[in-house]
């Protein structure tokens, strides 16, 4: 337990009891992964709970607690957890391998339902993660432009490539964190993205050195750090005026904004876009998409063509038949009539404005925000007097957003909410799927109430309180 003030929390004795089978997974972890960990955010103090089995929006851990799940597969999760025709489409294709080493007719019509999809992709790539997808969006871009920067925006979230693995959580004066080359990140230039003067006056100063502009188009995390429409349509005008290349990170915005990712829903179509999350419908998987003359670089015939030398791309599990399958229904679903990715949105609202009816019950000065199916936790850390009703996450500064979930009374929330069954990430906070439904809500906010009650049982959560 790396915080001393949780030794003697009722909270934390509460979440003990329940999840003792948890504990000892957890233990034996630690003997074999660094911190017991094979995932960054799965950290939860004193230990993370160990899931068994999901369905719909819930799942149950290892000792049988059942949890409203607002993890979702790290957002992978549109249609909920074990969707019965993504599941029937997958055991399908088990049976059939896993892995042919050649080409197959699924990848074919998995590449065609991104085309029709997405606004920007004439062409497709598939990888195997949406990290890999970046990585490629990155050397096409270069090799486009025969430009050496990259532009990024301070605390938008990439993966854990070499060229994104700063200034998304620190290191926000680009210097490299440990294991990355200074060269890598000397070539890439941090923009603020909450003031577009001061984006657009980097760009033209470097103009001529700039490929390409990446950015999560909701704004960092999925719009913890919110980014409006008004900001990506200029920076759009602007990249084009330039010369410089539009990147569209949609690993979680695409298929879950809308059908189209938040190009459709913006309008705004990019020189390039990359995918995963729901893209393969919860098994592995990723692409770039954008156009032809783009995309060409790709090409053994095109290259050879036009004289220049292709650039290579391998990856055993590329468009795997298995992540072909799930990908193909997940997206026919998203595509047709139900329209999950707006159901979606709005059962994401409905949880926001009964949190903070919740907060502003219990008197705490937190609130909850988000667009789309997003629900985050605002934790108020530098106390200042806030309505939850009348809270707008465009009026705060995105320091204040970004230090939110470092509140020392975060870490015992999600706790108490876990006692709760309510499973929320670190952010605070989750993504709501297409399956969460009326029953959802209810218990959702019912755990806010109790978790609130619990924490000022334990001198937290009130006015004035200390956030760190």
């Amino acid at each position: 337990m790396s915080d001393p003030s949780l030794t003697n929390s009722p909270t934390v004795a509460a979440y003990r009891a329940r999840t003792k089978g948890s504990a000892a997974l957890a233990e034996r972890a630690r003997g074999v992964f660094p911190s017991g960990l094979v995932h960054d955010a799965r950290r939860l103090d004193p230990y993370p709970i160990y899931v068994e089995r999901a369905a719909g929006p819930r799942k149950w851990d290892i000792d049988g607690n059942e949890y409203v799940d607002y993890y979702g597969g790290h957002g992978a999760l549109l249609l909920g957890h074990c969707h019965p025709e993504v599941m029937k489409a997958v055991h399908q294709r088990l049976d059939l391998g896993t892995h042919f080493g050649a080409c197959h007719e699924l990848e074919i019509r998995w590449g065609e339902l991104v085309r029709k999809l997405v606004p920007c992709a004439e062409r497709v790539r598939f990888f195997s993660s949406g990290s890999e997808a970046n990585m490629m969006a990155l050397r096409l871009a270069r090799g486009f432009t025969g430009r050496d920067k990259v532009v990024r925006f301070k605390g938008h979230f990439h993966g854990w490539q070499d060229h994104a693995a700063f200034g998304y959580d620190n290191h926000f004066d680009g210097t490299a964190t440990p294991g990355l080359l200074t060269g890598i990140a000397e070539s890439v230039l941090l923009a603020p993205p909450d003031d577009i003067e001061a984006t657009c006056a980097l760009l033209r100063a470097h103009a001529d050195d700039i490929a390409v502009v990446m950015l999560e188009p909701t704004g960092g995390s999925f719009g913890v750090l919110p980014m409006g429409r008004d900001f990506v349509s200029r920076l759009r005008e602007v990249t084009r005026e330039l010369g410089i290349l539009l990147m569209f990170d949609e690993v979680v915005t695409g298929f879950r904004v809308s059908p189209g990712g938040a190009q459709g829903h913006y309008g705004i179509t990019p020189d390039l876009a990359t995918f995963a999350k729901i893209l393969a419908g919860g098994l592995p998987g990723g692409c770039v998409a954008g156009p032809k003359a783009i995309l060409d670089l790709l090409d053994f015939d095109e290259m050879q063509r036009q004289g220049k030398e292709k650039i290579q791309h391998q990856g055993t599990f590329n468009a795997n038949p298995v992540s072909a399958a799930a990908g193909i229904v997940t997206l026919e679903i998203i595509g047709g009539p139900t329209d999950p990715c707006a159901r979606a949105s709005r059962t994401a609202e409905q949880i926001r404005q009964g949190v903070n009816r919740v907060f502003g019950e219990e008197d705490v000065p937190w609130a909850a925000y988000g667009e789309h199916s997003a629900v985050y936790v605002y934790t108020n850390p530098d106390n200042r007097d806030i309505d939850p009703l009348a809270f707008d996450a465009y009026g705060e500064s995105h320091d204040a957003l970004k230090r939110s979930g470092k509140h020392r009374a975060a870490n015992r929330f999600r706790l108490a909410l876990l006692v709760h069954g309510v499973d929320m990430s670190g952010k605070p906070g989750g993504i709501v799927s297409a399956t969460h439904g009326e029953a959802e809500v209810a218990q959702t906010v019912e755990a806010f109430r109790q978790a609130c009650r619990m924490l000022k049982a334990e001198g937290e959560l009130r006015r004035g309180a200390v956030s760190a």
